[in-house]
């Protein structure tokens, strides 16, 4: 085989290389979630938001919750029986408002345990989507978030607070139209909130506290409610989250740079590593 025939050669198997990797790893993951499922005894759904990346041009794409992930969410609860429990991995920033409803009404009428795991975030609709289930189970560390309705990029809050701090004549038409969808926005957020936690045994006075915690503008959007303080609020919160649940992360890298912003030695630290032995000097 002469050098043109080799470079072709290398030039084909570098472009099946990705495909091949994405292969593995869709493998791998299928593998560790059948796992899981046989453990729990469930239905395991996965819905974890990475920024992803185009493959020819290399533009970061956010990902969210949206129709699409409702539908698909939706069509798992279908197709599970009514006596098998469903755990649900959640590591998503939110998304739309309607798609989240959707599936926490879903999860709610699904008669067996319905189990949340939130390894890392659960932000705005993600949030909603755990108050739906049974149980909460959260990393130590791990965050939720206020569910506060969001129009055009401005908290429904806050634009109601205009009304209270300006002469009704000197607002333009514009937000008066604004606040008057606000308002609606966050008295649908909380009646959503409120229906979701009564139907999971929560007594109507405390959901409704909860409700005008979460979704009133309280906190700015991004506030992290961490597992103290949701335990505060009245959420049933649980940390003893399964070794599985990292491994299945795992699987799900966020899109490789160039240079990663974070490198470790990935192995289990049992003990202080040991030092190299001195050779008499004393280094800074």
């Amino acid at each position: 085989m002469d050098l043109i025939n080799l470079f072709w050669l290398f030039l084909m198997l570098s472009a099946l290389q990705p495909a091949l990797r994405q292969r593995m790893l869709e493998i791998a993951r299928a593998r560790a979630l059948r796992k899981f499922e046989e453990k729990r005894g469930s239905r395991a759904i996965l819905l974890i938001h990475r920024q992803e990346t185009f493959a020819f041009l290399g533009f970061p794409l956010a990902r969210y919750i949206d129709i699409q992930d409702s539908e698909e969410i939706l069509r798992a609860i279908k197709l599970t029986s009514p006596e098998v429990p469903i755990d649900l991995v959640l590591h998503t920033p939110g998304g739309l408002v309607l798609a989240s409803e959707q599936i926490a009404h879903a999860l709610c009428r699904h008669p067996s345990k319905v189990t949340v795991f939130i390894p890392h975030y659960a932000m705005s609709g993600g949030t909603l989507l755990a108050l739906s289930a049974d149980e909460i189970v959260m990393d130590e560390n791990a965050v939720l978030g206020p569910v506060d309705p969001q129009l055009s990029n401005m908290p429904a809050a806050s634009i109601l607070s205009v009304l209270e701090k300006k002469n009704i004549d000197r607002i333009d038409d514009e937000t008066l139209i604004l606040a008057d969808v606000a308002r609606k926005a966050i008295s649908q957020v909380k009646q959503t909130v409120t229906e979701i936690l009564t139907y999971r045994d929560v007594s109507a006075e405390r959901a409704a506290e909860i409700a005008e915690i979460l979704a009133t503008g309280r906190w700015t959007h991004d506030y992290p409610i961490t597992v103290e303080e949701a335990k505060q609020i009245g959420l049933s919160v649980s940390t003893e989250m399964p070794d599985e649940i990292y491994q299945l992360m795992n699987l799900y890298p966020q899109t490789a740079q160039r240079r990663p912003s974070v490198q470790y030695i990935p192995l289990p630290y049992t003990e202080r590593p040991a030092r190299p032995p001195s050779n008499g000097r004393t280094n800074v």
